[in-house]
């Protein structure tokens, strides 16, 4: 008898839950990414010898993101192009011209998600990057450093993560060559991101 009481009671704890709506299990939620938090970062190779740092400092984004789950469904950017920052304004001038960013004509590049697989305490990001007209698939590998309360009620999320693009690929392709036989401009340009994110009321 206790038997068959028990039993009754889990098929009806079984129908209670699966009444429950989804997001009792599980909240995917839009996080809207806080460009005075964050950094996007790039480096690439200076006449083979050393490498040049710079940042775009103009952008918005968001992200959806399960953060109980850790498991992210959408991630989309767009960085204004004009906002390059290298410290040094003849170069920031270069950059921006046609043999490289051309802002006049692309002001914009964007990043979209297609998919998202966790790997260990990783997560590889595969998207579409879209520069100067040229889309092409980006990978970035990081990390979600958790989410915390700020003194003003806000919820916010953290993001770290690095991946790397061919300039060639987007049609960036000016170059000088060096006396030793290098080039003054690497090819491989690497990416860091450093991202929080407000989770949207």
């Amino acid at each position: 008898m206790r038997h068959r009481k028990s039993w009754i009671q889990g098929i009806a704890l079984a129908g209670l839950f699966a009444l429950l709506p989804l997001g009792a299990q599980a909240e995917t939620a839009r996080w809207e990414i806080d460009p005075d938090h964050s950094l996007i970062e790039f480096r690439v190779a200076h006449m083979v010898i050393s490498k040049t740092s710079g940042r775009f400092t103009d952008y918005r984004g968001f992200v959806e993101l399960d953060a109980d789950a850790k498991t992210f469904k959408a991630i989309e950017a767009t960085i204004n192009t004009e906002s390059i920052n290298t410290n040094h304004e003849k170069r920031d001038g270069h950059l921006r011209n046609a043999d490289f960013l051309d802002v006049k004509q692309f002001p914009t590049m964007t990043y979209k998600m297609k998919n998202s697989q966790k790997e260990g305490e990783s997560h590889k990001v595969v998207g579409n990057l879209t520069l100067r007209g040229v889309t092409k698939e980006v990978v970035l590998i990081g990390t979600f450093n958790g989410v915390t309360k700020d003194p003003w009620g806000n919820t916010r999320a953290g993001f770290t993560a690095d991946g790397k693009l061919n300039r060639k690929d987007f049609g960036m392709v000016w170059n000088k060559t060096i006396d030793t036989g290098g080039l003054v401009v690497g090819d491989e340009v690497q990416i860091h991101l450093d991202i929080e994110c407000i989770k949207a009321k």
